[in-house]
């Protein structure tokens, strides 16, 4: 037997089995039941949210033998008929390809008869937004007034297109978008009765991507599916078979924008391709994290309504705090205008690092929003000067004559109000490097480790990558393996998303032993401590003689 898509195998054939559409079932059905029923219907509303299949079900439900409850019993000859799109008096056009005025007329010619089978002559008009002007003129007359046993069912994504004289002889009902909790619900459903074991998280990320549309989340989880094939969904996974991005991607990378870090921004973007990564999906990711930020800044949403984890939402919080509200505002703003170019260019990443850049640099633009992004810099520098947190030691003279014309003003105010700025040369020295003194056997298994730290850490899932980046392997006084980190954003994450078993779990793989490990942050001048054999047994205060 030919394989069926999900979103085909799994479509509902009952009114009860729609999800997210209440009042549309209900009203249909007790139309049904009631026997009030009309000539014409217009079902809008976005793609994927139902509108055929209710079209469908509502011509088996106006012409089975034995309805339940305002729903087809899907087993009398005339609802198999239908279901198998064998039956003369169930007519499903595609208004995309038959859009003419003669398609229409054949129409009108068909009307004339009474059903063979059944008590209605259904038919269902998919996209109808796409029938030319005068095939909606050939349709009035015939839509006002059918024939008792005709129905017409009119669906469309774009009401907007539908002339209004259509719309005045039709009942009209709107699909609204499948909230979250609706599509996980339904995927959940689905990936049992397939066998397929799923996280959760892969299931929240799916149903995020599908934007409230119940066959994009189908067809997007088939498509994760088939990538992995037999293998357990993991969130990960479900990133790398989309071309997706991970939430701390976009943690990272708004960090970097609020310190004006232009290189590193660059080089998010360069691991972004370097990984495969669709740039035009990061752009309406990235947005939609901004978005969670703006939501953050105004109110206290839970986890669910973001569909972020706790550690994730503990990260969006502090950037939340960090940023100010009218900024999230441009960002985005500006991710709208690259979101719209972007899609068709052939130049995306130029056009990414601009908008990145622009994010930056208020200066680069001269909007309202922009004007007064530069004014709130200029107003935060000039508080750090008069707060004293900022003190000039030079003249002047003295400052580089390419700054800016704001922070040339400001320096200029701060001088005359007698306050110093520290020389950028005199940074402060680095702390010599502590001692730790720890048994032979645990400073043997140290440089086991500290030779394999590249293997290992290649080992390690695509985001602890690159979170252990840069980092150094010591030990503690009691032989742990210690982690090393210089950047505080990687440490803050790896110490939140727990990962110190996901490294002690592939050391025991690698060295067959178990490590204690543990995470440190090197903060200000503090160095990498020196680690030596010690001739002393832990817990024994007495020198070894050799």
């Amino acid at each position: 037997m030919a394989y069926t898509a999900l979103y085909r195998k799994w479509r509902p054939t009952r009114f009860e089995d729609m999800r997210g559409q209440e009042t549309v079932v209900r009203t249909l059905k007790n139309q049904l039941n009631s026997g009030r029923i009309g000539h014409a219907y217009l079902f809008a509303g976005t793609r994927g949210t139902g509108k055929t299949t209710a079209a469908k079900i509502f011509a088996r439900a106006v012409n089975c033998e034995h309805p339940v409850d305002g729903s087809p019993c899907n087993e009398c000859a005339v609802c198999r008929a239908i279901l198998s799109g064998n039956s003369v008096n169930v007519v499903e056009i595609d208004a995309a390809s038959n859009n003419g005025v003669d398609n229409i007329r054949e129409i009108r010619e068909e009307v004339r008869y009474k059903p063979t089978e059944g008590n209605y002559r259904v038919y269902i008009i998919d996209e109808v937004h796409m029938l030319s002007a005068g095939a909606f003129n050939a349709l009035l007359k015939t839509l006002e007034e059918p024939p008792e046993y005709v129905i017409f069912i009119l669906a469309t994504t774009e009401i907007h297109r539908i002339p209004i004289t259509v719309l005045s002889r039709c009942q009209r009902y709107d699909f609204k978008r499948l909230d979250l909790a609706t599509l996980k619900g339904q995927l959940r459903d689905i990936l049992r009765e397939e066998g397929i074991e799923a996280e959760e998280s892969a299931v929240s990320f799916i149903a995020r991507q599908a934007d409230g549309s119940s066959r994009d989340a189908l067809s997007i989880l088939e498509q994760c599916v088939s990538f992995y094939y037999g293998e357990k969904l993991t969130y990960e996974k479900v990133l790398d078979a989309l071309g997706a991005s991970d939430q701390m991607v976009f943690s990272e990378l708004l960090r970097r924008i609020i310190n004006k870090d232009v290189s590193g921004t660059v080089s998010v973007v360069d691991d972004l391709l370097s990984t495969g990564r669709d740039l035009s999906q990061f752009v309406l990711d990235l947005t939609w994290y901004l978005r969670n930020i703006l939501l953050l800044q105004t109110e206290d949403p839970s986890e669910e309504t973001l569909g972020v984890s706790r550690e994730n939402l503990l990260l969006m919080k502090e950037e939340a705090e960090e940023l100010d509200y009218h900024d999230v505002m441009r960002y985005i703003r500006i991710l709208g205008e690259l979101s719209n170019r972007i899609r068709f260019s052939g130049g995306k990443r130029v056009l990414l690092e601009l908008a990145l850049i622009k994010m930056m640099q208020p200066a680069a633009e001269t909007d309202e929003e922009s004007l007064l992004a530069r004014i709130r810099a200029l107003e935060e520098e000039l508080r750090e000067i008069t707060s004293g947190r900022r003190v000039l030691t030079e003249p002047a003279s003295s400052v580089p004559a390419d700054i800016s014309e704001e922070s040339r003003r400001a320096v200029d105010f701060a001088e005359a109000a007698g306050y110093r700025q520290e020389s950028p040369g005199q940074a402060p020295e680095k702390q010599s490097a502590k001692v730790v003194e720890i048994s032979p056997a645990a400073y043997e298994d140290l440089m086991k480790v500290r030779n394999g730290w590249k293997e290992i850490v290649e080992r390690q899932g695509r985001l602890f990558r690159a979170l252990l980046a840069d980092t150094e392997v010591s030990a503690d006084r009691d032989g742990g393996i210690e982690v090393l980190f210089e950047n505080e954003f990687n440490y803050t994450a790896a110490v939140k998303s727990k990962r110190a078993d996901e490294l002690r779990k592939i050391l025991r793989e690698m060295f067959g032993k178990d490590f204690p490990v543990s995470f440190k942050l090197l903060r200000g001048t503090e160095t990498v401590p020196e680690i030596v054999p010690g001739k002393r047994i832990p817990g024994i205060e007495m020198d070894i003689e050799e």
